[in-house]
């Protein structure tokens, strides 16, 4: 998807709206059957070594060059987000399902409302947005209760409290970009420089962790093979550029509304592909999640409306 002076097709739109709905909706169920014979913090380095390499050569190719100090930021930015905050989703797949793994991402919104301390004024004087945090960790809370996991499996509950210190590692990575990072490279070059950090870190924890002392690729099924081709290929690479494209295209609000898809999207794959049950409190702590960012989202929506009547 190149720059261009001319507006881009309706198709192109399309395409790229339908690549961060389903593809990163879809990539929980494709980290499932990654694990079943990839351990998970060598399928993380695998995963972002491989599309940050793929990233870097193409940016590199170009003639983008980072300065030292962008390089460190946006390393450090990379491990908080993507080793810390999708490593974290990995990792809990071993112990809860996927559909569960992306209702409790689908709180990210909240963290962001909570750590953005130079948005405190603003966030905590709305109504709205107050509302919809309370709403959304109703939801959390939900998940917590008992019919949210089965009764008495202690690491069920250990890996969820994981995913959620993941989705403040996120949120905390995104803040640090925005606020303190470098921004004199283009984002494809960052986000090269962020997967191959996330990378590098994932496979230095694998060694510690022993995880290539019985590792054999052979052993490795094809479906574990194609499930991280499809997280390096479409999760990693056409997923998050097409995000990157989006927000040169459409306001942010709009490109954000991937965040009420996703989970949906996972939940039903993961129901269809690999047989993962599902309790009806969870899909009303999804309904309240969901709802509660809707309501942090509406200050914004109502800000666009009126950015578009007056074109």
């Amino acid at each position: 998807m190149s720059n261009t002076t001319t507006s881009p097709s309706r198709a192109m739109i399309l395409a790229a709206f339908a690549a961060i709905y389903l593809i990163w909706g879809s990539t929980y169920v494709a980290i499932l059957i990654s694990l079943e014979s990839i351990p998970p913090f060598l399928l993380i380095g695998l995963r972002f070594f491989i599309a940050g390499i793929i990233l870097l050569t193409w940016q590199l190719a170009r003639g983008e060059r980072a300065p030292r100090k962008a390089v460190l930021q946006h390393s450090f930015a990379g491990i908080l987000m993507l080793f810390g905050g999708t490593g974290a989703v990995v990792w809990v797949e071993q112990y809860i399902s996927s559909g569960l793994a992306a209702i409790i991402v689908a709180s990210m919104p909240f963290w962001f409302v909570l750590l953005d301390y130079k948005q405190w004024s603003f966030n905590f004087s709305n109504g709205l947005i107050l509302s919809g945090v309370l709403v959304g960790f109703a939801g959390v809370i939900c998940l917590f209760g008992a019919g949210g996991i089965n009764s008495g499996i202690s690491d069920q509950l250990f890996a969820m409290l994981v995913l959620i210190a993941g989705c403040i590692a996120w949120a905390g990575g995104s803040l640090y970009l925005k606020y303190r990072a470098a921004n004199n490279i283009t984002a494809g070059l960052g986000a090269g420089i962020q997967m191959l950090a996330a990378g590098l870190c994932s496979l230095l924890v694998s060694l510690f962790q022993g995880e290539l002392t019985d590792f054999a690729p052979a052993t490795v099924s094809a479906a574990s093979w194609a499930g991280l081709f499809y997280l390096v290929s479409f999760g990693s690479l056409i997923g998050y550029l097409s995000y990157i494209w989006l927000l040169r295209q459409r306001p942010a609000v709009q490109v954000g509304t991937y965040a009420y898809v996703n989970p949906v999207v996972a939940v039903l794959l993961g129901w269809m592909i690999a047989s993962e049950p599902f309790a009806w409190q969870q899909l009303a702590a999804l309904g309240a999640i969901l709802s509660g960012v809707l309501l942090i989202n509406l200050p914004k929506y109502k800000h666009l409306r009126k950015q578009l009547q007056w074109r």
